[in-house]
């Protein structure tokens, strides 16, 4: 294998940041949030019908947000929606 010229870049931890989405603070609190509600649906092995009848939302709505779809949620919905199905989460502020 030939060596490239590609140049590698440490990350900053947040890859919205990276690709400098706007608000990239909030988009990876999102997808933490997101990632919680994937690990808490899969460890009980339901499926996403029954993880949207918990949440309140209609199937189609959990596959997208499962797949990272999650532009039209706000912070507080999110939260909202980890609670329903029975985890709450604790904000730590860094500084």
């Amino acid at each position: 294998m030939e060596p490239t010229d590609t140049a590698v870049e440490r990350g900053s931890g947040n890859v919205f940041a990276d690709l400098g989405f706007p608000d990239a603070g909030a988009h990876l609190i999102k997808a933490e949030i997101i990632s919680r509600i994937d690990d808490i649906v899969r460890d009980r092995g339901i499926t996403q019908t029954e993880a949207a009848r918990l949440m309140g939302l209609s199937q189609p709505d959990v596959s997208r947000l499962l797949r990272g779809d999650f532009r039209e949620y706000s912070l507080e919905r999110l939260f909202r929606l980890l609670t329903a199905l029975g985890r709450d989460m604790d904000i730590v502020i860094r500084r």
